[in-house]
């Protein structure tokens, strides 16, 4: 592949996170479902905010947060989003920017406000996500940088990104794009309900356009309609030349063709699972577009994965370089 300024560029929703830890009680009393994600409108934003416990803010999205992944391990990375310039754009903004990630979207002067993600973590460490998409709701096929696209190894999308009315147009201009420089397209399917929403329009791009396929057990059957974990093993590599495929405490499974190398999970005290899929994409990523094995890819993507995990928060607190040369070598 020829030299790139970037090794992986991420387009997805720009948000940030406001995490509290709750009970199962209070999940019961709000009539909200645990562990999935669901979106909310502006006034249920408000709402819940105000009842739910004291939180942390940090900036967040899925795919900003494995992009801020692959930059805290030393990668070059770029980001494209959307934010408003109020309160919580400028911590997004200046967030991604410090982690090292090059953001150079402009922020909204008017419009819907930045978008916010109420997480409720409970003592099992399933976070259950309720999203205001705000100004995400508005990013669109004109904020895709071919060039940028062409001057990075890969380009990283989110399936969360197919909720915005431009989503489909985006992932499209995306995808031709990277064609059109020869880049290779990774996808996260981000969660089994949205998988649920956009089965049809996600296998024809997938089969269309997606080199590399991150996806949890739950989310690939899903997407397969399938029972069992190796079948949709089996019928990802029919699709993607790579599915790199996690399976919480099971580890992941790199599905490459016909062959297939097993991961164990990196031994950590569980918090809270949050960005547990998406800093394992990093690590993934990282080790790929660096010219590591894929077997070596997805140790990396076990030790991140491990470090969000084991706190609060779906940003890195540890220094990832370090911890790779401890753990791997």
């Amino acid at each position: 592949m020829t030299d790139t300024a970037f090794d992986v560029l991420g387009i997805g929703n720009a948000i940030v996170d406001v995490i509290a830890e709750t009970t199962d009680a209070f999940l019961d009393e709000q009539k909200l479902d645990k562990g999935i994600m669901r979106l909310i409108d502006e006034d249920e934003a408000a709402r819940l905010y105000g009842v739910m416990g004291p939180g942390i803010e940090v900036s967040g999205g899925s795919a900003a947060n494995t992009i801020a992944g692959v930059a805290a391990l030393g990668g070059r990375a770029n980001f494209i989003g959307r934010v408003r310039d109020d309160e919580l754009g400028d911590v997004f903004a200046h967030d991604i920017r410090a982690q090292g990630v090059s953001f150079a979207s402009a922020q909204a002067k008017d419009g819907p406000l930045t978008a916010r993600c109420l997480v409720l973590v409970t003592p099992d460490a399933q976070r259950t996500m309720n999203t205001y998409l705000g100004a995400c709701i508005q990013l669109s096929a004109r904020d895709v940088d071919r060039d940028a696209i062409a001057a990075s190894r890969a380009v990283y999308l989110e399936g969360y990104l197919w909720d915005a009315p431009e989503g489909p147009a985006i992932f499209a201009e995306a995808a031709h794009a990277a064609a059109a420089a020869g880049r290779e397209v990774a996808m996260t399917l981000s969660d089994p309900f949205c998988v649920d929403r956009y089965r049809d329009d996600f296998l024809a791009f997938i089969r269309e356009h997606v080199d590399i396929l991150f996806a949890n057990e739950i989310e690939i059957a899903s997407l397969y309609q399938v029972e069992s974990f190796e079948e949709a093993a089996r019928r990802s590599s029919e699709d993607v030349r790579i599915a790199a495929l996690t399976r919480s405490e099971k580890g992941s499974v790199i599905v490459a063709g016909s062959g297939r190398t097993v991961i164990g999970a990196h031994p950590t005290r569980v918090v809270d699972t949050t960005g547990a899929g998406d800093l394992y994409a990093a690590g993934f990523l990282y080790g790929y577009a660096t010219g590591a094995s894929l077997e070596r890819a997805g140790r990396i993507g076990s030790v991140c994965a491990g470090e969000i995990i084991s706190h609060i928060g779906a940003r890195p607190r540890a220094n990832l370089r370090t911890l790779i040369a401890e753990q791997l070598g």
